[in-house]
């Protein structure tokens, strides 16, 4: 399991691996003060980032693995351990379950509360991948 502390911004370190320069970080920065949002999607939208470059970013980072969910078959047990709602509030899908392990895939694996809540609703310990947003939510529209 990744630490849960982190020490670099995802700002710094896609500037860091020059996928955007300072001056693009402050206009995500600068439009999610005014609108609020996660600035890896803020990124997205301006078009100043790419979401697979985001999430390999996050992975690189932080330790966890990408996980690309189109060509995914998930059992229906496994997502019916996470109701619809909660899937779509913390962008995530539940993907597989071993044991007492449930995996799922996050655009935002850095949510703390999504994970506590994921592990409360399922009673299991959550193994978590990264996944692009869109990916994950032509998988809820799919599953859901």
């Amino acid at each position: 399991m990744p630490e849960k502390t982190i020490d670099k911004k995802l700002g710094e370190l896609l500037i860091e691996r020059g996928i955007i320069n300072q001056g693009q970080l402050e206009m995500a920065l600068a439009s999610q003060k005014e609108r609020g949002g996660l600035i890896g999607e803020i990124l997205i939208e301006l078009g100043l980032a790419k979401e697979e470059e985001i999430a390999h970013a996050l992975t690189a980072q932080y330790g966890f693995p990408y996980l690309s969910l189109s060509n995914y078959d998930i059992d229906l047990e496994v997502v019916n351990l996470i109701p619809g709602r909660v899937a779509r509030q913390y962008f995530l899908m539940p993907v597989d379950k071993v044991g007492n392990n449930l995996t799922i895939a996050m655009s935002n694996p850095l949510n703390g509360n999504a994970i506590e809540d994921v592990e409360f609703l399922s009673g299991c310990s959550v193994q978590v991948f990264v996944a692009t947003s869109s990916d994950i939510k032509k998988t809820i529209a799919k599953y859901y």
